[in-house]
């Protein structure tokens, strides 16, 4: 780097600071936005009153009975008549289509759950250990924004289980000695042998809600067309977390098939998959919670499930499924099913044994092993002892340095073997400083060969420590046990810090400013900065040591944005290899004796193998070509 091009770097840094201050809103665009937010807000809430007013006012199918058999206005509130025209939408269960919407809770000591009369199904759940960002009962989805129902054909009637009442039965028992509870919801089809039933059953602590279909006596109503029952299950995740965008790119539908193997609609994108084989359990995951239809054995070929964003301050995403039922026209057929609705805590999924673990991005392949088999057992060994988790973080940094020491000095070593041949290498410098750079590059390599040296020697520590860096970068954000629990400045481990809010967004950066992520900027160019003296400016490529430190400030509009606990984490590894460094060089290694030893080296014969023939081959081919031209 000369004069010239620090200038240069330095206008490109000015010009960059100009745009970012230039490009600020004012007062009066800000008061612009908002206005435009609240229209839109003004407009959403219209379209909603409207939408409910053309539903009210819409032709329902028993109004459409009513105008094809020409019954006047005058007898539209008789009873029988209402009985008659249920009849002709609805059939054997038209007594079912008439009702009262009641909700009956069933809670445990983990969740509190509303379950509906109507269409029988789970409305809403609220999981009791957990709170919002701004403190409010956590709730996984809600009545209005949730499906569950049944859908076939019976007597040539399309029957939904959504628009039908069920009768309802509570009952208490015990199993082992654990409490249970138990709720039967039915469906009669005209008389009381004949019905779909419900079952709910849960345990004091357990996050399962046992869950099971009852077919009785519908075997000459279900039209024999039917070899199953469509299951129709959808949802609208509502904002949980203080920072939505990450809410939104860790939330997607993860399914299992019957061969055990886990797979996902791609978090960035809207998709619909039809799953080709039978289905173990499909869950609707959010950033640290999920909801999980699991069948006992399996549900039928040909399931569907989508995943799509949704545009709405309330709501993050939209799932659905579509899953068939088998269904053989018995008189009593039964299909056992679970819920799961919990948190994405990697010990209590992994108790159930259905894989259920695996919805927790723990990284890919051997960043995932690391995590499963090294990290998650050292921080919930660390865990049990009731530690801040910004300490369980700081000792587990503690315990990785440790593990990582003999990698750690083979790299200082290798960069003080570097900074002893420094003289000499400015000596080539030097001398081939006017001449052809691979002359140069040859002498050079023929220093380190005759020194004993291996310039790429401290590459190799370094690059067995990335996957653990990896790994963490994965584990951090995604555990809940870091949700909510504050350090420091900190507030919420799980997501950004903020030290400073701007009021506004700056591209790239935010709004907001974390200090940990300055912190762990910070640390990162004192590292870099004190490899780059222990090196002794050995590098050839002076344009790389100023990319070395363009990269943490780059790094910055990202961290600025993400886990604190992850930034103090690399804070720590930052300060930890620093002073492992130092102390390394000032009371462990002995420079004059490293200098005797390869002073020695340079006069052992050296074995030259075919590979580094090869290169030297090489090497003077293209000298003598660039002579000839």
């Amino acid at each position: 780097m000369d004069r010239n091009s620090i200038i240069g770097l330095l206008l490109i840094g000015g010009i960059l600071i100009g745009w970012l201050v230039m490009s600020q809103p004012t007062k009066e665009e800000l008061a612009q936005k908002q206005h435009l937010t609240d229209s839109i807000a003004q407009y959403e809430e219209a379209q909603k009153v409207k939408n409910e007013a053309v539903a009210a006012t819409a032709v329902s199918p028993v109004a459409k009975a009513a105008q094809a058999l020409a019954i006047p206005d005058s007898l539209m509130n008789s009873d029988s008549v209402k009985l008659l025209l249920k009849q002709q939408v609805y059939g054997d269960f038209a007594a079912a289509a008439m009702g009262e919407n009641k909700t009956i809770v069933l809670e445990n000591d983990v969740f509190k759950l509303n379950i509906h009369s109507k269409g029988g199904r789970v409305g809403s759940v609220e999981l009791k250990n957990y709170k919002t960002f701004d403190g409010k009962p956590l709730i996984l989805f809600h009545a209005d924004s949730s499906t569950q129902n049944i859908s076939f054909t019976a007597n040539a009637k399309k029957i939904n289980t959504d628009s039908l009442f069920f009768e309802t039965e509570e009952k208490g028992f015990t199993v082992n000695g654990d409490a249970s509870k138990s709720l039967s919801l039915k469906l009669y089809a005209g008389d009381r042998s004949k019905y779909i039933e419900y079952v709910y059953t849960l345990k004091g602590n357990d996050y399962m809600l046992g869950y099971t279909v009852n077919v009785v006596g519908l075997q000459n109503v279900i039209a024999s067309s039917n070899k199953s029952l469509d299951l129709n299950w959808g949802m609208k995740t509502p904002k949980q977390e203080k920072h939505s965008e990450t809410q939104q790119t860790t939330s997607t539908v993860y399914y299992m098939n019957a061969e055990e193997d886990v797979d996902k609609i791609s978090e960035a994108s809207d998709e619909k998959v039809v799953m080709p084989g039978k289905t173990k359990w499909i869950g609707f995951k959010q950033q640290f919670f999920t909801s999980v239809l699991i069948a006992e054995k399996e549900f039928a070929a040909l399931a569907e499930v989508e995943s799509k964003k949704v545009n709405s301050p309330n709501y993050i995403k939209e799932y659905s499924a579509a899953i068939d039922i088998p269904y053989n026209h018995g008189a009593n057929e039964a299909f056992a099913m679970k819920f799961y609705f919990g948190p994405n805590h990697y010990q209590t999924l992994k108790e159930y044994d259905l894989s259920l673990e695996k919805q927790i991005n723990l990284g890919w392949k051997i960043f995932g092993w690391i995590n499963r088999f090294l990290v998650i057992p050292i921080f919930n060994a660390l865990d049990n002892l009731n530690l801040n988790y910004g300490i369980i973080i700081l000792i587990l940094t503690i315990i990785i340095k440790v593990l990582l020491l003999p990698i750690a000095y083979k790299t200082v070593l290798s960069s003080a073997k570097m900074r002893v041949l420094k003289p000499e290498i400015d000596e080539l410098n030097e001398k081939y400083k006017d001449g052809d750079p691979m002359q140069k590059q040859q002498a050079t390599m023929a220093l380190y060969k005759e020194a004993g040296v291996n310039p790429m020697a401290g590459c190799i520590p370094v690059l067995l420590q990335m996957p653990i860096l990896i790994a963490l970068f994965n584990f951090f954000p995604a555990s809940i046990e870091m949700r909510q629990q504050g350090f420091l400045w900190a507030h919420d481990l799980s997501t950004y810090d903020s030290v400073y809010d701007f009021g506004f967004n700056i591209p790239w950066y935010g709004d907001h400013v974390s200090l940990f992520a300055l912190l762990m900027t910070a640390s990162t160019l004192l590292y870099t900065w004190s490899n780059s003296q222990l090196m002794g400016n050995t590098n050839q490529m002076p344009g790389m040591k100023w990319m070395m430190y363009l990269m943490p400030i780059l790094f910055l509009g990202f961290l600025n944005n993400y886990s604190a606990a992850l930034s103090w984490y690399y804070f720590l590894a930052n300060m930890f290899t620093f002073g492992q460094t130092w102390v390394m060089q000032k009371f462990v290694i002995d420079h004059d004796a490293l200098h005797k030893k390869i002073q020695e080296n340079k006069l052992k014969p050296k074995k030259v193998s075919k590979f580094q023939q090869k290169l030297e081959e090489m090497a003077k081919q293209q000298q003598q070509a660039k002579k000839k031209k």
